[in-house]
């Protein structure tokens, strides 16, 4: 029997993401595995522009869960695959780790509308650091509101660590996370997709009223 320090992943059986699955394939669960990472379940997006999507966020306006989670589970995520669910900050980390990684933010407003804004760099740094987000340049619609300062608003989303109900590490007097739900919080928001009937990206849905959000990441084009 093998003791818990002894056991090791596979190093080859699944792939490290979906945009190793062939370009045939139809969106769906699939299992990948992130270098150091046991196999995880995941929905890939096929779909989307580039295909080979993996889906790392899904929300809709009047979901079920709960996005007021605690450090632990925001961790190792939370939800089901195939509908609102959070892959887990651990598992960001580490599947972004893996190469330079790119992100597709997906926003469907109430007259049914979709709205991505994409930036060419997309990593999570590691749980000592708090998990800070790292983005590179943006491209999309509206204006860019998670690499942009905004004063009047939340301020600014990239380089900020994340912050939950029971981890507050915002920039604001108080604890963000508690109103909304774990993000990238500043002080406090810009932008918010972690939110139960609460979606906000300016432009699209000034008031929160946006009915659904999708975080999309995959290996990007540039070197």
């Amino acid at each position: 029997m093998p003791t818990a320090s002894s056991r090791s992943f596979p190093v080859a059986g699944f792939p490290k993401d979906c945009s190793h699955l062939r370009k045939t394939s139809s969106s769906g669960v699939y299992v990948i595995q992130p270098a150091g990472s046991p196999p995880r379940v995941v929905w890939c997006d096929m779909d989307t522009e580039g295909k080979g999507w993996t889906v790392v966020q899904r929300n809709s306006h009047d979901t079920e869960i709960a996005w007021k989670q605690s450090w632990t589970t925001y961790k190792y995520g939370f939800g089901n695959v195939q509908g609102d669910h959070w892959l887990g900050t651990e598992y960001l980390h580490l599947l972004t780790q893996q190469g330079t990684y790119k992100v597709r933010f997906v926003v469907r407003d109430k007259a049914n509308v979709t709205h991505y804004a994409e930036y060419d760099i997309f990593r999570v740094e590691n749980e000592s650091s708090g998990y800070p987000l790292r983005l590179g340049r943006f491209t999309g619609e509206g204006d860019d509101y998670l690499t942009g300062y905004y004063p009047k608003k939340g301020g600014i989303h990239d380089n900020m660590k994340f912050s939950t109900v029971d981890k507050d590490q915002d920039q604001y007097s108080g604890n963000c996370a508690n109103s909304y739900g774990g993000w990238w919080y500043d002080r406090c928001q810009n932008v918010v997709l972690n939110a139960k009937k609460y979606i906000l990206w300016p432009g699209f849905c000034d008031k929160g009223d946006c009915m659904s959000s999708l975080i999309l990441v995959k290996p990007t084009d540039v070197c």
